[in-house]
């Protein structure tokens, strides 16, 4: 785990970092940011997950949030959305397969399989690295994201009770087995059986008995992927009520798919997420 940037902001530091994954087996880069309450003792953290052709460094440029952070004394982890390097498996004529596009699964297909860990990146190899290196309290986290990040946000939690004290999203893809996006990655990454990919959808998790702590979504209503039958939004509604899933859904007009739409309600989620976290 190796420092490769560090800047002051609002009291605290944005520092990035690279490490040797055991679990993509490949160099990793993601940025933390410790409020500046993080001098003094061990401060709780929201993992944030990025959407499709993303890196660490959108969010941590692009969505204010560490001012937030700093207010209520919590870190931020922004890791990477997939393995990168010469030696990772690519689609590179296609931005929603490949590297930017890991869809926070462990793939079990070739030639994915070798390095296309991220579930087990983010929700298990990660958080041992950080808590083991910064001032991080053992355990206490959430977690959030946006687009593919959300889906991966929530079947995070979901896949996982108790392991994050609460979760939300900005325009989830909420049933990936039914949009194209999720089609095509989970039929490269997963293979043919409807089954496994199942297993990585919030919608399915929901319906099967997966159940998580609270759970918070905002969508904008004018985003051309809801539109378009990317994000499935009601599926995961749906699923929520027939299983009695507590979820809040905030349909938001006139906001669209990027991050002024998150920007704009970020506040909130931070709000949400130290409740639960303090």
């Amino acid at each position: 785990m190796k420092e490769i940037e560090s800047v002051k902001e609002s009291g605290g530091y944005l520092n990035r970092y690279q490490h040797q994954s055991s679990s993509c087996d490949c160099e990793m880069t993601f940025s933390v940011y410790l409020p500046p309450q993080a001098r003094n003792s061990s401060v709780p953290a929201l993992y944030w997950l990025s959407g499709l052709t993303c890196t660490d460094d959108n969010a941590r440029t692009k969505g204010g949030f560490q001012r937030f952070a700093a207010q209520h004394g919590i870190a931020i982890v922004f890791p990477d959305t997939s393995p990168r390097g010469d030696v990772v498996p690519d689609e590179p004529e296609r931005y929603d397969l490949g590297q930017g596009a890991g869809f926070y699964v462990n793939a079990t297909q070739p030639p994915w399989q070798a390095h296309y860990q991220m579930f087990d990146y983010v929700t298990c190899e990660l958080p041992a690295l950080i808590e083991a290196n910064l001032p991080l309290l053992a355990g206490v986290k959430s977690v959030s994201g946006h687009s593919m990040g959300g889906h991966g946000a929530l079947i995070c939690a979901l896949k996982l009770p108790g392991a994050f004290r609460s979760v939300s999203a900005f325009a989830p893809i909420a049933n990936p087995v039914n949009c194209g996006w999720g089609k095509g990655c989970f039929g490269a990454y997963l293979g043919d059986d409807t089954a496994a990919w199942e297993a990585y959808d919030a919608s399915c998790l929901v319906a099967s008995g997966a159940r998580s702590a609270a759970i918070l979504i905002d969508q904008g209503e004018a985003d051309e992927f809801l539109h378009e039958g990317q994000l499935l939004p009601d599926n995961f509604k749906s699923a929520c009520d027939a299983a009695g899933q507590s979820v809040t859904i905030r349909m938001q007009p006139g906001y669209d798919h990027s991050y002024h739409f998150i920007a704009s309600f970020i506040e909130d989620h931070f709000e949400f997420h130290a409740r639960h976290l303090k």
